[in-house]
């Protein structure tokens, strides 16, 4: 279910912001947004391999992929935030600020899929960040398994 929800988060989300709320299509919200659908494009695929580890228990699927787009990500990410925040600089408004808006999220999006889990949604999760702070993402968990086999 959740890699459906990431993937279907993508259009929903374009329809939302340049559909019904009529972000322009500029090139800094192009890219901030270009960068949060790559990442929840990662995020679902990561939830689709998940699902098919549990099903049949062995090393995460597509485990080297998602360590090389750990490594990869973060000058694409970079770039994307260098030409958004340059936007907001050149041309402050409607035609930059969702974009480096956008950008900032997809940061937080790799920070949350590849390093530390940010988002807490249950009631255990709660649990756990009360009782002991942040801890490491679903993901992060896995590929560390996956680099002592």
């Amino acid at each position: 279910m959740l890699a459906l929800l990431e993937m279907g988060n993508i259009p929903f989300q374009a329809l939302v912001w340049f559909g019904l709320v009529g972000l322009p299509v500029t090139t800094a919200n192009f890219v901030g947004f270009a960068l949060v659908a790559v990442l929840l494009t990662q995020g679902a695929l990561y939830w689709a391999a998940k699902l098919r580890q549990l099903r049949k228990p062995g090393v995460l699927p597509g485990a080297q992929a998602f360590l090389i787009a750990r490594v990869t990500d973060v000058p694409l990410l970079v770039t994307g935030l260098t030409i958004t925040a340059g936007a907001v600089v050149a041309d402050p408004g409607r035609d930059s600020w969702p974009g480096l808006a956008f950008a900032l999220f997809a940061v937080l999006e790799y920070i949350n899929y590849f390093h530390v889990q940010l988002m807490h949604d249950t009631a255990a999760d709660l649990r756990s960040l009360a009782n002991g702070g942040l801890r490491p993402s679903h993901l992060a968990r896995d590929l560390a398994r996956h680099r002592r086999r």
